[in-house]
């Protein structure tokens, strides 16, 4: 038996399936490369749902991680640490005026930024407190947030669903006006979808619904967990667009694989999580910050965005232009290196096809090949990444 099925062994033993797993256990990770246990190599062109952003084993990130840990590992959040503040002051610096509530993870930091549009919508005797979504989106796991994703499939065996919430079809914008009543507070929507299929809205869209949240004295939030930290060739995908939001909420590679969120709020609405409103023990770790800060920090020093941007474009130019299949792709689209290629028909076993050609990716939607890779990988071995991708999607 080899080494690999002796740990799978081990692991279904053991471990619970929350997610689908792939026959593979790796064990190591160098830039934009995976190894598993037998040694088989595989370019990573998913990078941990876009968590590593910065791919593996970064040496400036290990650097930080190694020596916050000899400073500074824990104190809890009664107490300021200069990471936290330091990480704080550079999302300040990128994004819009506010304040930062650091957590574990994008479900969480949705789960606070519902919270503050309720504390706003309650305020002076309201009574202010639905929040409106969109199809398609997904935004987490917890029974609220389950509520709050557009997708029954996720709902699915759980119960009544959380009040307060409604999903409805975002380019349906007669639908989106009825759903507003005289308790609604807050309207949640990824700027680009990424569960759902990397679904851009058409232009100006995020425009019209910021000027329907100014309109109705609504809160806007932006689920940026997928989309944050240049992902999109942007700081962060609104960006895109002339429109800011009243709260950005941000996940996965925020913390460059490690489990960081992060809630940040307009200035004027943040000072309504006065203290003992809401709360996180670990949430700001300092180590994790510190490793944040260092992230911010590279990809300013590296132009990772200018990177991410071109390297985009010219995928999806060659994936648009690649003859050889025309017949099997119905579709290329994303922005930055946050792209999807949807299939004309479900494609068999891809996931494990994709492995056995020594790539790692993802399928979404049944349909859409999920690409995430980390922002800083090279150019030509992104080139690689696409060619071998291409071949991939020949063979299904």
């Amino acid at each position: 038996m080899s080494i690999t099925q002796q740990t799978l062994n081990r692991a279904q033993a053991s471990v619970m399936q929350n997610y689908g797993r792939a026959g593979v256990v790796m064990v190591r990770g160098q830039g934009c490369y995976l190894w598993d246990t037998d040694g088989k190599q595989y370019l990573d062109l998913f990078a941990g749902f876009g968590g590593s952003v910065l791919g593996h084993a970064h040496p400036a990130l290990v650097e930080a991680v190694t020596r916050q840990a000899q400073d500074l590992w824990h104190v809890g959040n009664a107490l300021w640490t200069l990471p936290q503040i330091e990480f704080a002051e550079r999302l300040k610096a990128h994004a819009f005026d506010g304040r930062a509530f650091f957590c574990h993870s994008g479900l969480e930091a949705n789960e606070a930024a519902v919270k503050l549009a309720r504390l706003y919508g309650m305020r002076n005797g309201s009574n202010r407190w639905k929040t409106i979504s969109f199809l398609k989106s997904f935004h987490g796991r917890s029974l609220a947030m389950i509520a709050a994703t557009g997708n029954p499939a996720v709902k699915e065996g759980f119960g009544p669903p959380v009040p307060g919430f409604t999903n409805v079809d975002p380019l349906d914008w007669d639908s989106v006006l009825r759903s507003i009543d005289d308790q609604t507070c807050a309207i949640i929507m990824e700027p680009v979808q990424g569960e759902g299929g990397i679904n851009l809205y058409p232009p100006g869209y995020l425009k019209k619904v910021r000027q329907l949240c100014d309109e109705r004295d609504l809160v806007l939030i932006f689920d940026e967990v997928w989309t944050g930290c240049g992902r999109t060739g942007r700081w962060f995908a609104y960006q895109h667009e002339d429109v800011v939001p009243d709260i950005m909420t941000l996940g996965k590679a925020v913390g460059g694989g490690l489990p960081v969120g992060v809630m940040y709020a307009r200035t004027d609405l943040a000072g309504l999580f006065t203290p003992g409103r809401h709360g996180c023990t670990l949430g700001g770790n300092p180590i994790c910050m510190a490793v944040s800060r260092t992230i911010f920090d590279l990809i300013e020093k590296e132009n990772l965005l200018e990177h991410a941007s071109a390297l985009g474009e010219r995928a999806v130019a060659r994936l648009r232009k690649a003859s050889s299949i025309t017949d099997k792709v119905q579709d290329v689209r994303g922005r930055g290196l946050f792209l999807g290629i949807e299939l004309r028909a479900e494609p068999i076993d891809f996931i494990n096809k994709s492995l056995a050609a020594g790539l790692i990716t993802n399928l979404t939607s049944k349909k859409v090949i999920r690409l995430a890779p980390p922002i800083n990988i090279s150019e030509s071995l992104w080139d690689e990444g696409i060619d071998r991708l291409i071949r991939l999607i020949e063979s299904v």
